[in-house]
């Protein structure tokens, strides 16, 4: 809904009008037991990301009445919390658990490595015979950088094209304690704002973070969340450790420092959400991904001012083009009728805002044909929006601006590519060492990278651990495959 936009990714991307009028149009399609079906519905079961809501079987109860009659298909949402979605998403689907459509991203339950693992299904034949109107709909350069391998096993979001790290600030805090804001950019500026709450309000959590948090360093991932990187302005293309790199050695000193004096919860690096500290409103600042007019939407979500100031440069990534996608299972039952939904649920505003923001007259009010206010109620089904499919056809909030879709287009333009963009790193010669190395990674990672424990010691632990794995293997492939790349890319 306009709501759930207290995670870190948001999104939305702007479409020429001509999109806008095909997404507007395209909600009617059904291209296969659609409008006036007598068939006995089918049911489509759809595991997301996200804190599970308290109304979330309410709404799908009304968006199943809704989908019956226009594709003969009921859906049932099963949320799993931002923390657990990965590691119990990689259980169910190994398990064969029951199940058609799945959230998948670059940095949750990876995309890339799903594709090539089997567990989604290839697209493209459904895209072509299901999913037309959503073809027309989603902006081609989603599509087009989500392939793997030539081909699509998702259908991405249409959303910010780059991707942007701010600070962000709980307002009411900044403006209570007189503090300012405008010089900040690094981690290390953060520090005055840190220390004067945690004197004067103890009860707040100074730097707001939960176990996904990781520093940021002017590095491009090949594998989100893991060690290897190349930094955003290599000439080189060399892949390294991001644990070996001045900067981040750096970075992880701050945050330790900032852990011991208290600005970072103790339990940080096993915390799975912050979301109630943005429903009670006892934090001063995190960091998050954002897009035009983010602060309105976080405002909006929260009920109360949210501000925020630029931490990187927009940069347009394998995480950013693949940053929301909607999988559908190798072992669904129903393929075809999971495109339909994809479909519909990609180009009909009624579908989608349903779907984001609950039902009309409980959850939220139309205050125009495109505008939405929330109602109390919202906070029982407070939903990611970036997850949940083409935020094109969302209703503005309140305070955003008629032009909105206009400074998205602005604000994907001036995105600059990684120099790794659509480079997707294929691990089968290196299955066994990447597994083991994702093992390291739940040993050390998040309590590095939250300041938990002291880099001094724990550092060269991890990488000692990491290369005992087989990183550097890992590594070594990942260069081979890279330089193939740069080269058959002209780079």
């Amino acid at each position: 809904m306009q709501k759930g936009k207290k995670r870190f990714s948001l999104a939305i991307t702007a479409l020429t009008a001509l999109s806008v009028a095909l997404s507007g149009c395209g909600g009617g399609s059904a291209a296969s037991g659609g409008e006036g079906t007598s068939e006995k519905p089918v049911e489509l079961i759809w595991y997301t990301i996200g804190t599970p809501q308290k109304d979330v079987d309410t709404v799908m109860a009304e968006v199943s009445k809704y989908t019956t009659e226009k594709i003969g298909a009921t859906v049932t949402m099963k949320m799993i919390d931002w923390g657990d979605y990965q590691q119990k998403m990689q259980v169910m689907v190994a398990s064969g658990e029951p199940m058609d459509i799945i959230f998948t991203s670059s940095g949750g339950f990876d995309y890339v490595q799903n594709a090539r693992k089997g567990a989604f299904m290839e697209l493209d034949s459904l895209i072509d015979e299901y999913g037309q109107d959503l073809k027309n709909t989603i902006d081609p350069a989603f599509l087009e950088g989500s392939k793997v391998d030539g081909h699509n096993y998702a259908i991405p979001a249409n959303k910010e094209l780059p991707q942007q790290e701010v600070w962000r600030f709980n307002q009411n805090l900044i403006d209570e304690y007189k503090m300012d804001t405008s010089g900040v950019r690094t981690l290390d500026s953060l520090e005055p704002l840190l220390k004067t709450i945690k004197e004067n309000a103890p009860d707040i959590t100074p730097f707001a973070m939960d176990k996904n948090y990781i520093p940021y360093v002017p590095y491009d991932y090949v594998i989100q969340n893991l060690p290897m990187a190349v930094k955003l302005d290599t000439t080189d293309y060399k892949v390294v450790n991001i644990l070996e790199t001045p900067e981040m050695k750096e970075a992880l000193t701050t945050m330790r420092k900032y852990y011991q004096a208290g600005y970072i919860a103790p339990e940080a690096a096993t915390t799975g959400s912050t979301s109630d500290l943005g429903t009670s409103g006892k934090w001063l600042l995190d960091r998050a991904q954002t897009q035009p007019f983010a602060d309105n939407v976080w405002s909006t979500s929260n009920g109360y001012p949210i501000t925020s100031t630029p931490a990187s440069d927009a940069i347009i990534t394998n995480n950013s083009v693949q940053g929301s996608m909607m999988a559908i299972s190798a072992n669904s039952e129903y393929p075809e009728k999971a495109m339909e939904f994809l479909n519909l649920l990609n180009t009909d505003p009624a579908l989608r805002n349903m779907v984001d923001s609950g039902i009309e007259g409980t959850h939220y009010k139309k205050t125009a044909d495109n505008r939405m206010e929330n109602l109390p109620e919202s906070k029982n089904y407070d939903m990611p929006s970036y997850s949940l499919g083409n935020n094109m056809l969302l209703y503005l909030n309140p305070n955003d601006p008629d032009n909105k879709w206009d400074e998205f287009k602005t604000f994907n333009e001036s995105g600059v590519d990684s120099p790794i963009l659509s480079f997707n790193f294929d691990p089968k010669n290196v299955s066994s060492e990447l597994a083991a190395v994702q093992n390291v990674k739940e040993q050390f990672w998040s309590s590095l990278m939250t300041g938990t424990v002291d880099p001094e010691t724990y550092l060269p632990q991890a990488i000692e651990k990491f290369n005992q794995a087989g990183l550097e293997k890992v590594m070594a492939e990942a260069q081979t495959q890279l330089d193939a790349w740069k080269a058959e890319n002209g780079k």
